[in-house]
């Protein structure tokens, strides 16, 4: 059974690679996945580009846990020299734009979805959702299904990891900065330069070091990424803006750093969103335990993904590699599909 689901696994990503999925544009790629459903006579429910289903047993006495992946993609970059919308394996690499982020993790996790689907003696439901917009943080995606989907004790997000454990992830917050001062003409040198009192607190985000750091994640980060000011050579700016890329670990909430920044500089900081905090998942956890038994890894992930909306304790684990996620020419080894779903089987077998 396995091995038919696999088959069909890697099938249905050659399908989802050549149709057009940007964030916000997945209706297509939401049907390929809802014939899949059908096709193992699982009901699905739909919410927008959003998809989800349960187990057939259901049972609300029990414990949940939530299978995730998304279907949307990033536009290619401009580096690619095939066609990202073509899936091609060559050398067993399936290339093509979503292969590695993250289709081969979304049909590995439907495969294990539909693997455990009819049984009966399970000590714990499943739910999963297939969701959209998460590479662009919209409002429509897994955000958006927390309040539609049974209430979820833990869960196991697909993102590329080698199937190895990440067992916490940075949050992020984007802090938009304005440095103020009095436009003076540059000659006279009247005037409070605002690029220079941008300095002084862009020093201070270069510098400072928050006092938590993190046993998983390390070190709070902070990255000035952008800046703005001025309208011509002889004018002071009363204007300096700028934009500081905040990563955060899990020994801070973004409301606590963001606290921090406030009480620390000068100019006005506003962040474009509190709710992308870090998340994390104990190391004693069970599903933890059980792919340390089968020999995974262990880490914590700098990069960002949909365990951010998640109030439960989440694992990031799933076929392919983080590096190579919105490169041109993206590509997942197919071994790595048959090797996610095999371990993501074992690996739940262990607990249900």
């Amino acid at each position: 059974m396995i091995e038919q689901l696999t088959k069909e696994a890697i099938e249905l990503l050659k399908k989802l690679i050549s149709t057009q999925s940007f964030s916000g544009e997945e209706n297509e790629t939401a049907l390929l996945i809802t014939q899949f459903l059908s096709y193992h006579d699982i009901p699905f429910k739909t919410d927008k580009h959003n998809v989800w289903a349960k187990n057939k047993h259901f049972d609300a006495s029990k414990k949940t846990i939530l299978l995730n992946s998304h279907h949307d993609t990033v536009k290619p970059n401009k580096g690619y020299t095939r066609d990202p919308l073509k899936a091609e394996v060559i050398d067993g690499k399936l290339y093509g734009l979503g292969s590695n982020d993250a289709g081969g993790c979304l049909v590995s996790l439907l495969a294990t979805f539909t693997y455990f689907y009819n049984r009966e003696d399970l000590k714990y439901n499943f739910v999963i959702v297939a969701s959209a917009e998460e590479e662009n943080s919209g409002p429509n995606g897994l955000n958006s299904m927390l309040k539609i989907i049974p209430k979820i004790d833990f869960a196991i997000v697909g993102e590329p990891t080698l199937m190895n454990l990440a067992i916490a992830e940075k949050g992020l917050m984007v802090m938009n900065c304005e440095a103020k001062g009095t436009a003076g003409h540059a000659a006279h040198g009247v005037g409070d330069n605002s690029i220079y009192n941008a300095m002084e607190d862009i020093n201070w985000f270069q510098t400072f070091e928050f006092p938590k750091v993190s046993e998983t994640l390390g070190k709070v980060k902070m990255t000035v990424t952008q800046i703005e000011a001025g309208s011509q050579h002889n004018v002071i700016p009363a204007s300096c803006k700028y934009v500081v890329d905040v990563r955060v670990t899990d020994a801070y909430s973004n409301q606590e750093v963001f606290d921090i920044i406030s009480a620390n500089v000068k100019s006005e900081v506003c962040p474009r969103s509190l709710r992308l905090n870090s998340s994390s998942i104990p190391k004693n956890h069970e599903i933890v335990q059980a792919g340390i038994k089968l020999g995974r890894e262990t880490y914590g992930s700098p990069t960002l993904s949909d365990q951010a909306v998640l109030s439960c304790p989440s694992l990031k684990l799933g076929p392919g590699q983080s590096l190579r996620s919105h490169t041109a020419n993206e590509f997942i080894f197919v071994n790595e599909i048959k090797e996610g779903v095999d371990l993501y089987i074992k690996i739940l077998e262990e607990i249900v």
